[in-house]
């Protein structure tokens, strides 16, 4: 079959489509046949040397849907025809591959295999973000960084779906309608204007209740003056560049704040966490709380060109490969 192979870190052109083996699903594990992979800016960072792979050469990706073909040993919860999607073990771009179990989630059916893919990493992203790092109630004010993105659009959907007034900041006009349409009553061009200013005007001095970050770098330290006293700072990405050591007493002068850099595979590590949290996305997708917005399709062989249209930014919602 065939996969994206990494041989040394590095830009987009390192992403090389091979033929490999692939062997016996082991213990534990399960062939998995997969009809969509979604494309994350984590794949960009294993890509890139910023987080260490398992080792070279390696296939990228962390994120797909599809139906098992055939089940390893002492593997009792899943069998041969299931629809399965998955966030977690490194290995996705790829028609077929083998995956631990215990990182699979049953498909409900009336949720196709690409929307699986384009979903799990960013839904379950927004679940824990929404749901567990700050808990949104009705009536909270909040901020969603790149709103128009992947994780931001759903952040979008399922905060004004649980009650909140949602602030989203954007880069261009056009995203800007994508963010509104998502659920984001307020939009702000980060790039032409001082968005904690609009912020405070917006809010008229109120501020929000948290912020969810996932530029980083470009957005730190202006995302802190938008919260109100005791607010979350929740950065929980670095799209635009890691954000430097900072003073930590800059939060006591900004009103007691809270900082958190949650990461989901520590949600995911307890598994009856990880399927209550799957179960909560599932519910909202199947409610029509939230609609996933799958921005381009690509086949597996323009992995690449999905890489290099990340990082420029050029893209809205999710991305997905078809193996």
């Amino acid at each position: 079959m065939r996969a994206i192979r990494i041989h040394q870190n590095g830009g987009p052109d390192v992403l090389k489509l091979e033929e490999v083996d692939l062997p016996k699903p082991g213990k534990g594990e399960v062939r998995l046949r997969q009809h969509a992979v979604g494309v994350n800016f984590i794949d960009i960072y294993f890509r890139n040397g910023f987080y260490p792979a398992p080792g070279l050469p390696f296939t990228p990706g962390n994120e797909g849907a599809g139906e098992v073909v055939e089940v390893g040993p002492e593997v009792k919860d899943f069998r041969p025809g299931d629809r399965v999607a998955y966030v977690g073990a490194i290995g996705a771009y790829a028609q077929e591959r083998n995956i631990e179990a215990r990182s699979l989630f049953k498909l409900p059916r009336g949720i196709s295999y690409e929307t699986a893919a384009a979903m799990m990493l960013k839904g379950l992203t927004a679940q824990y973000l929404l749901r567990q790092t700050y808990r949104v109630k009705e009536g909270d004010t909040i901020l969603v960084h790149a709103a128009a993105g992947g994780v931001g659009l759903i952040l979008c959907q399922w905060g004004r779906a649980l009650g909140a007034t949602v602030i989203g900041t954007v880069g261009s006009p056009e995203k800007a309608r994508l963010a509104a349409k998502a659920g984001a009553q307020h939009t702000i061009l980060y790039h032409h204007e001082d968005f904690a200013k609009r912020v405070e005007e917006i809010t008229q001095g109120a501020k929000c209740a948290v912020v969810y970050d996932g530029v980083g770098k470009a957005t730190f330290p202006g995302s802190l003056d938008c919260l109100k006293p005791f607010g979350m700072f929740a950065s929980f990405g670095s799209a635009s560049g890691g954000i430097d050591a900072f003073d930590i007493g800059l939060l006591g002068r900004k009103g007691s704040l809270f900082a958190t850099r949650p990461t989901l595979f520590t949600f995911l590590a307890d598994r009856t966490r990880a399927e209550k949290m799957a179960r909560d996305l599932f519910r909202a997708v199947g409610s029509g709380d939230v609609t996933i917005h799958v921005g381009r399709r690509m086949p597996l062989a323009e992995a690449a060109e999905a890489h290099r249209a990340l990082e420029a930014r050029e893209t809205t919602g999710s991305l997905v490969l078809l193996p």
